[in-house]
């Protein structure tokens, strides 16, 4: 019913739609806050001053979708979670939620599965297009459905088509380069990351403009 009242409301104003989705919908949309004709299925849904949601977006099943300040989810992302029953426990099964910080950016055509916590830190690019987030896997050892968050750190840049696996931390100020398959934690910040799996390969030019930027959208 939620995704059916968010479909029919595309034919309103932005303004009245924005009225519709909170008093509806209980969303909560900051001054300067938009969604574009996207839907959005999510339990709690946050947008903080300036945040954007782009065209034909389609978010289901998660617990929380928050997005701070000035931060933008592009277009045509497909943003979900597996279903509650492929999982032995559904204690597991708690922390279904995708957030943005400040001005971070996902771009357009990424995958996002948020059977566990995806955390993208403030000024984070995720840039280019078909980067998949996948925060479940089948243990082969023991034969189930396993889960684990994901964190990308603030400042940092995802190269297009990279895979970034349960469990995966990429630290503040790094780049995960194009193709790069991120499997495990890790918190040496100022590195440039790749390979498959990705592995620090070099450091990264602390002078860079992009990692002192003051705005999260790159012109």
């Amino acid at each position: 019913m939620r995704l059916l009242i968010q479909v029919l409301l595309f034919f309103a104003p932005w303004f009245l739609r924005k009225q519709a989705l909170k008093a509806f919908l209980g969303f909560q949309i900051g001054p300067g806050a938009r969604i574009g004709f996207s839907v959005v299925g999510a339990r709690v849904v946050q947008l903080d001053e300036g945040a954007v949601i782009g065209h034909l977006n389609i978010v289901t099943s998660l617990d929380v979708l928050r997005l701070g300040a000035n931060s933008v989810i592009g277009n045509l992302n497909w943003i979900s979670c597996a279903s509650r029953g492929s999982f032995r426990d559904d204690a597991e099964f708690s922390d279904r939620s995708l957030l943005l910080g400040a001005h971070a950016a996902i771009t357009n055509r990424h995958l996002f599965d948020c059977s566990s916590r995806v955390e993208i830190g403030a000024f984070t690019t995720i840039a280019g297009w078909r980067s998949q987030f996948l925060t479940h896997s089948i243990d082969l050892r023991e034969s189930r459905q396993t889960l684990g968050p994901i964190a990308i750190g603030e400042y940092c840049f995802v190269g297009t088509a990279s895979v970034v696996l349960k469990g995966a931390v990429l630290p503040d100020h790094s780049v995960l380069a194009a193709g790069a398959v991120l499997a495990k934690s890790f918190d040496l910040s100022w590195h440039l990351y790749g390979g498959v799996p990705a592995k620090p390969v070099q450091p990264i030019d602390k002078a860079d403009a992009y990692f002192t930027r003051s705005e999260g959208w790159v012109h």
